[in-house]
């Protein structure tokens, strides 16, 4: 299989490394550590069994035009923040039997790119990690890793299967499921709670936020939960509680909403509040947890925004 993993960060570089291990033919474009990959390759160190290893991609691009092989899958592995457009990152890489697999947060993050290319199969994927970009081409493993894939907007073929069963074999959990949406309201439960708070509060861990106000996580989570009902994606009734009781046990972590806001770089808010804001709404629920979140992240990235366009003194 020959895969073109767009984005070279925590996610891409780590994901994409375990397709290489599985016998793959990866190859990556990268943006702003171009150089240094092209050089050096990547790096990851984790903290499970896996280990520590170097992955040397098949070929290092700054865009998909660059490519001598056109890919059998698409990894598109970049954050769904605003003004990031994801359409023309992918558009020259396409060759006529690629296949899109989207490994990003969020929820109702698809359309756009199945309207874009309404030809070519879609995969919209999760992952359940704890992994941070530490340098250019140097990842950080921390904790978890399981993969969900699934043919979007239902279903599951044959290609996703196969993708799967590549992470399986480099040793990662991948389930594929024919109910991927219903996976990705799951993983929005744990993003809605603690990448927000994470940020407003200052920059505490995730333990010192349930330390602290597991109350309030849950409530979150609560009303995410009653959104993905209202959608027709009822989640399991014990899900909170596991994604409790999971983020006790994990190690201290920044989430990836404050390293963006630490960095001064774009967040998800919009992917992963505003979209489940949005959608909440539309069913007339009573959200006012995650619309309080919603409106305090949009006034701090206004401040940030601000404070950007003042001239040093």
């Amino acid at each position: 299989m020959k895969v073109l993993v767009i984005g070279t960060g925590a996610i891409g570089g780590f994901y994409g490394s375990l397709l290489a291990k599985a016998g793959a033919s990866v190859s990556v474009l990268a943006r702003s550590d171009y150089g240094h990959v092209k050089a050096n390759g990547i790096a990851i160190t984790s903290e499970t069994k896996l280990g520590r290893w170097h992955f040397t991609p098949a070929q290092v691009v700054r865009s998909a035009s660059e490519l001598t092989e056109k890919p059998d899958v698409i990894l598109l592995c970049i954050k769904v923040v605003e003004g990031a457009d994801r359409a023309s990152l992918i558009r020259d890489a396409l060759g006529p039997e690629s296949a899109i697999v989207l490994l990003s947060n969020g929820v109702e993050i698809e359309d756009d790119i199945a309207a874009a290319f309404p030809e070519h199969e879609l995969i919209s994927g999760l992952a359940f990690i704890c992994v941070t970009r530490t340098a250019p081409g140097e990842i950080w493993h921390q904790a978890y890793g399981r993969l969900a894939l699934g043919n979007y907007p239902a279903g599951l073929s044959e290609r996703t299967r196969d993708l799967a069963a590549l992470f399986e074999r480099a040793g990662i959990g991948c389930s594929a499921t024919e109910a991927i949406v219903m996976a990705r309201w799951e993983k929005c439960l744990w993003n809605a709670a603690f990448n927000p708070l994470s940020v407003l509060s200052g920059g505490l861990s995730t333990s010192d936020i349930l330390a602290t106000q597991e109350p309030l996580a849950r409530a979150i989570m609560e009303e995410v939960s009653a959104i993905a009902a209202a959608l027709g994606h009822d989640l399991p009734p014990d899900c909170i509680d596991k994604q409790i009781d999971g983020t006790h046990k994990m190690p201290p972590y920044k989430t990836s909403m404050l390293l963006d806001f630490e960095a001064q770089r774009p967040m998800e808010t919009e992917a992963i509040l505003g979209n489940a804001v949005r959608a909440g709404q539309r069913a007339n629920l009573n959200i006012p947890h995650l619309e309080t979140l919603y409106a305090l992240m949009k006034l701090l990235e206004l401040k940030r925004e601000q404070d950007q366009q003042v001239p040093p003194a």
